[in-house]
């Protein structure tokens, strides 16, 4: 009797979830005012590390859409360009207030999972974004601490209703309370470099520096 080998079809389950990510961009005015810089330079940064995290989600394979909240004026044209659809921040209550409804607007595919990102991460890279959602679609809930390991970079919700944000202070506890899992031992490191303080800046440029951030380092002498 001929044997039969049957070829082994791929594995779909790890690129099968389709996500959408949500970045709440503050008004520039009132970003990162722990940076001790003059407030022209500290607004330009503030926007460029947004452009940086926008772009490196919007080129992650497994993203379908990126949402930034924002309500600043001079920063629409540029989120845009970086690949975000931007929406106006109507609650105006809050941080997870605005993320919660960046996750409502029509743009944000029906059933996709859907990942609050910080839009301080200049050195997120898209692939390592990737491999986080990757293994968040097994989860109810999923969270990154932050490189501190207060805070929290990403929550993550693969069903859309269970998509309950808490960020704020120690952030990562009341999301684990909330019954998040947590997937930071797993994250690469671009997806955890928050930048908050010049120094944590330097670090993000060990990691590689997306090029809006990049610029602004070169041309303001921050390096």
């Amino acid at each position: 009797m001929r044997r039969v080998t049957l070829a082994r079809m791929p594995d779909m389950a790890a690129t099968s979830e389709r996500w959408a990510i949500v970045v709440p961009v503050k008004r520039l005015a009132v970003a990162k005012t722990r940076i001790e810089l003059d407030p022209d330079i500290r607004m330009e940064l503030a926007l460029a590390m947004a452009t940086d995290t926008i772009r490196a989600a919007a080129d992650c394979a497994l993203v379908d859409v990126v949402v930034a909240v924002c309500d600043d004026a001079d920063a629409v044209v540029l989120l845009r360009q970086a690949g975000a659809v931007v929406v106006p921040d109507e609650p105006d209550a809050g941080l997870n207030p605005a993320l919660v409804h960046g996750a409502s607007v029509g743009a944000v595919p029906a059933g996709a999972g859907i990942a609050a990102v910080a839009a301080d991460l200049p050195a997120l890279r898209a692939d390592e974004l990737g491999e986080l959602l990757q293994l968040a679609a097994g989860a109810r809930q999923a969270l990154v601490a932050d490189a501190s390991g207060a805070g929290t970079t990403v929550f993550a919700a693969a069903d859309p209703s269970e998509f309950r944000p808490i960020f704020g202070l120690d952030s990562r506890s009341r999301h684990l309370a909330a019954g998040a899992v947590d997937l930071t031992d797993k994250a690469g490191a671009t997806v955890r470099r928050d930048v908050d303080t010049l120094a944590d800046l330097a670090d993000a440029a060990l990691l590689g520096l997306g090029p809006a951030t990049a610029h602004v380092v070169a041309t303001r002498g921050l390096g």
